[in-house]
């Protein structure tokens, strides 16, 4: 799993993560985005508070992703968690759910806030496919998804209002997980800050790491 505050690049590496160890992606954003598309009144509810930057109650959140986790896929090989565990809380929910595994590896990429800042302002993304962008690269034509085609927008959630309080949020309630998967043994640490594919590296590269002490003492 993959944690570090909103805009540092979490999502973009976990969908490579997921493609490099052929693994599925498992993202409660992308579920609960589905779920605001979909115009349902669980999808009402959702878009609600995420417009507002506060987070989903656990009870919601955990119930997705145990319907996740069941698909054959997602036990085959293994997969990269992506926006859940929020909380401490949560993790302890993730941990009963997997029990008698865990969570393999935590990777925090750590990121500073006021860089957070530019990257969350910038971002723009298709209301229809979730692709991201931002103001310094755009799609091709016209804020037009290159990929689907869809309308490239910025997200009300991803206004500067919005922002500071999702931020404020991390640190009062995700934060801590850092601490939690500390004393489990379970966390390694990333610097976010650089191109992509350094940052893509340097999470290989510390999951390799961890893998090879894992086969040392097993």
């Amino acid at each position: 799993m993959v944690l570090g505050k909103q805009g540092a690049g979490k999502g973009t590496q976990c969908v490579r993560l997921s493609h490099h160890y052929v693994v599925p992606h498992i993202s409660t954003g992308d579920m609960l985005r589905g779920a605001v598309k979909s115009g349902s009144d669980l999808g009402v509810k959702v878009k609600e508070v995420m417009d507002s930057g506060e987070l989903l109650g656990d009870d919601l959140i955990m119930e997705m992703v145990a319907e996740r986790l069941a698909e054959p896929d997602a036990r085959a090989r293994g997969f990269i968690l992506d926006g859940c565990p929020r909380t401490t809380h949560q993790a302890e929910m993730v941990a009963a759910l997997l029990n008698p595994g865990d969570i393999d590896l935590a990777v925090d990429i750590e990121v500073p806030t006021s860089q957070v800042l530019r990257r969350l302002a910038a971002r723009r993304v298709c209301v229809d496919c979730g692709a991201n962008y931002s103001v310094a690269a755009p799609p091709r034509v016209n804020w037009t998804c290159d990929v689907c085609g869809g309308e490239v927008v910025q997200r009300d959630d991803d206004k500067e209002e919005a922002i500071r309080r999702r931020l404020e949020l991390y640190e009062r309630q995700t934060a801590p997980l850092i601490d939690f998967y500390e004393k489990r043994g379970q966390l390694t640490k990333v610097n976010g800050v650089g191109a992509p594919d350094t940052v893509l590296r340097r999470i290989i590269r510390a999951t390799e790491d961890r893998r090879q002490r894992w086969g040392r003492h097993r």
